[in-house]
């Protein structure tokens, strides 16, 4: 059967992308972050400077090239639940994989790397800020759930955060469930009060 060219141009997109997202971590790895440049990368990889661009916005998003995927991950967790699914341990099991990924020891020379980078710290915080806002919007729109605008970026701050904090833990998994039974116990507290406007984009921010 023929495959649709469509369907070839969007795998040569993706193996490109993740081409550049390699060859830039392991320079990054060998070198240090601060001594590599966007150049560097383009040509190690044997693309244009506008090739690299045009998958990655910023030569910090060359290290976080999962960022958009976990974003949608997450959203869809609520989005994409069975009619009968709660949300919280939808939300949970995510986070576990989350973290499951940031602990591995291959990803742990990567983590030295964003701790000791002021850019790549300030990035993964802007990222955080990003992820909590898409999660509070698809909270904020989701039917059923009865709880007010404030309430849903607050979890959703909870649940983004949740990872960061675990990764630090001596036991990541178990801090994953310490800290989502606190989650869930805020989310029963919220749905115990009248949920007020639902409106997510009154206020700025999550």
């Amino acid at each position: 059967m023929t495959v649709p060219t469509t369907g070839r141009r969007e795998r040569k997109k993706a193996a490109t992308r993740q081409k550049i997202a390699d060859t830039a971590l392991r320079l990054f790895l060998e070198h240090g972050y601060d001594a590599v440049g966007i150049r560097d990368v383009a040509a190690e990889a044997d693309v244009a400077v506008t090739t690299l661009f045009s998958h990655f916005a910023s030569k910090e998003a060359l290290v976080f090239e999962r960022d958009d995927d976990f974003e949608q991950r997450l959203t869809r967790a609520v989005t994409d639940r069975a009619p009968d699914e709660p949300l919280i341990p939808a939300l949970r099991r995510e986070i576990h994989a989350l973290v499951r990924h940031c602990v591995a020891d291959d990803a742990a020379p990567i983590w030295r790397m964003i701790v000791g980078s002021p850019a790549l710290r300030e990035y993964e915080e802007s990222m955080r800020l990003r992820h909590a806002q898409s999660l509070a919007e698809a909270l904020i729109a989701a039917p059923g759930l009865s709880r007010s605008a404030t309430a849903c970026r607050t979890i959703a701050r909870f649940v983004i955060d949740a990872y960061a904090l675990a990764r630090e833990a001596a036991d990541p998994q178990a801090a994953v469930d310490e800290i989502f039974e606190m989650i869930e116990a805020a989310w029963k507290v919220a749905g115990q009060t009248p949920a007020g406007p639902r409106n997510g984009r009154s206020g700025a921010g999550v």
